[in-house]
């Protein structure tokens, strides 16, 4: 079994001071089970410590690694170096941060920038309804309807989806946003419908998708993002 690759990271970076870009290369011997966030530590430590990148929980629950890899968006701390090489059948990878928002250095971008258009579907109860009896505080909710929805509710916003879309950034909110929307119109919860229906329904909205399904392939979380966004065009 090998334990050890040689693997070379071609990194994309970006000095703002200097308002430079250039592709960086990195020769780093990884262990099989390190993930990358573990690789790009290495590389902090042993060859440069001023290579910039993002992560947090590094538990697949935050979203704040996300990157494209070979051109695929994911998770950093997921993938492990022995799954990346038998996926993209090399021991190079090209690393460069997601289009998504503008950039801030190197593999870091502004996620104030991206949660935008998340922010403007209101991704919280509005209005929400009473509890069902009176001696119940919170408001419950049925097995029956919350099974519609809960695979939506696993979204962590890594917009993995959004960078993967092929629909346009400047003309769509993107695929986590219409999610975050649905979520809320389908809460039983809320009686607040109105304001995120103007939003799946508007010009940068749900038909502004082209169906390619790119959002659930890449999702870390597995979600069928494409079928929600179906559901919101047929109606919910």
């Amino acid at each position: 079994m090998i334990t050890t690759y040689q693997i070379t990271l071609k990194i994309h970076r970006y000095d703002p001071a200097l308002q430079k870009h250039w592709t960086q290369e990195y020769q780093v011997e990884a262990g099989r089970i390190m993930r990358f966030v573990d690789v790009l530590r290495k590389i902090n430590d042993e060859q440069d410590p001023t290579l910039a990148w993002g992560s947090s929980c590094e538990h697949g629950q935050c979203g704040t690694c996300s990157m494209k890899i070979n051109g695929k968006p994911l998770l950093s701390c997921e993938l492990l170096v022995e799954n990346a090489v038998d996926f993209f059948n090399t021991t190079t990878f090209e690393i460069e941060p997601l289009e998504v928002a503008p950039r801030i250095r190197d593999l870091i971008i502004d996620t104030e920038k991206a949660y935008e258009r998340v922010d403007r579907v209101k991704p919280y109860v509005i209005d929400p309804a009473p509890a069902d009896h009176d001696d119940v505080e919170e408001n419950q909710i049925s097995p029956e309807d919350l099974e519609r929805y809960v695979d939506a509710t696993r979204c962590i916003n890594c917009f993995c989806c959004s960078s993967a879309c092929i629909s346009s950034h400047r003309t769509f909110l993107g695929p986590n946003a219409m999610l975050a929307a649905v979520v809320r119109v389908m809460d039983p919860r809320e009686r607040e419908k109105q304001q995120r229906l103007d939003v799946l329904y508007n010009e940068n909205g749900v038909y502004r998708c082209h169906s390619s399904k790119a959002c659930s392939f890449v999702c870390p979380k597995e979600i069928d993002v494409a079928h929600f966004i179906a559901l919101a065009k047929e109606g919910l």
